[in-house]
């Protein structure tokens, strides 16, 4: 399963995350933490360069559900889930070992590219 929502119209403020609709690569939830009514879920993906990763405070989308990512590591990252994310998404649907599609910051893969020209 993975989760739509409407296009932005092209007059509208850009506000939030830049999210395309591709997957990126995948990653396999190791942890689901209970805090306070809200949730914690983390994932494990295989790093592979070229701004396939992500940054503190940045966004990723996991099965279209675009997020902001808290403790970032290398091949892991740690995402909290609101309540009203948890009921209205397939977030109640991910168990540990459960496989998810990853679309990374756009940003973060364009800056990665442009880095590549310049080592």
């Amino acid at each position: 399963l993975v989760n739509l929502e409407r296009s932005m119209k092209p007059d509208a403020l850009l506000d939030g995350h830049i999210v395309q609709g591709h997957v990126d690569q995948t990653a396999r939830c190791t942890a689901v933490e209970e805090a306070g009514g809200s949730w914690y879920f983390t994932f494990e993906y295989e790093p592979r360069g070229g701004g396939l990763c992500t940054v503190e405070k940045g966004s990723v989308a996991v099965n279209g559900v675009s997020l902001t990512v808290c403790d970032s590591k290398p091949g892991s990252f740690r995402v909290a889930i609101i309540p009203y994310t948890f009921e209205h998404t397939n977030f109640s649907r991910i168990r540990p070992g459960s496989v998810v599609n990853l679309e990374f910051d756009i940003v973060g893969k364009y800056i990665a590219r442009l880095m590549e020209h310049y080592k």
